[in-house]
């Protein structure tokens, strides 16, 4: 809902779906550097410190929301059927799950 308030009064129009696919694939690659960089094997630029993992994270979902909005589709409701599809097919899935 305040996404696409924003959207009406201040962007304007949403970008076509294609065009928000591609500026989605951008974020997550924005989202990627930063998490290679933080907690990976990759050393940190300043400019890569610069940026924030809560910044890179709320762009992406931004996108999704966008995007989401302009196809008709109710996230909520799709997320709700996602974790209770995921729970059903994994509810023993991890059981002897050890992270090195």
């Amino acid at each position: 809902m305040q996404v696409d308030r924003w959207i009406q009064e201040i962007g304007k129009a949403y970008f076509p779906p294609l065009a928000n696919m591609a500026i989605l694939t951008e974020e997550v690659g924005e989202l990627a550097r930063v998490i290679v960089r933080c907690y990976g094997p990759q050393i940190a630029k300043k400019s890569d410190l610069e940026r924030n993992l809560e910044e890179e994270l709320a762009d992406v979902l931004w996108v999704v929301v966008c995007l989401a909005n302009q196809t008709g589709v109710d996230l909520t409701e799709a997320f709700r059927k996602t974790l209770q599809k995921k729970t059903e097919r994994d509810k023993n899935r991890f059981n002897n799950l050890t992270i090195q």
